[in-house]
């Protein structure tokens, strides 16, 4: 029988470097898309910088409190 996977388990110094780092390359994504886009594009532009800037904070956020982030929930994809 298998047993069940810890939720927390604590973190390497590398891997909450790392993970700072691409939550703050999300930030800086986000950032570059609200200066990039045009009228024309404004709406999805909007949208795509939201998801991007909350995914980033997410990532952030769950390093400071030790726990997974959204993204490291959805597992690895393909």
């Amino acid at each position: 029988m298998n047993e069940p996977a810890d939720e927390s388990p604590r973190r390497s110094g590398i891997h909450r470097a790392i993970s700072v780092a691409f939550g703050i390359f999300l930030l800086v994504m986000a950032t570059l898309i609200l200066f990039i886009a045009d009228e024309d594009t404004l709406a999805g532009s909007l949208i795509a910088a939201a998801v991007l800037g909350l995914l980033g904070v997410d990532v952030i956020v769950s390093v400071v409190r030790d726990r997974r982030s959204i993204l490291s929930r959805i597992g690895p994809l393909p």
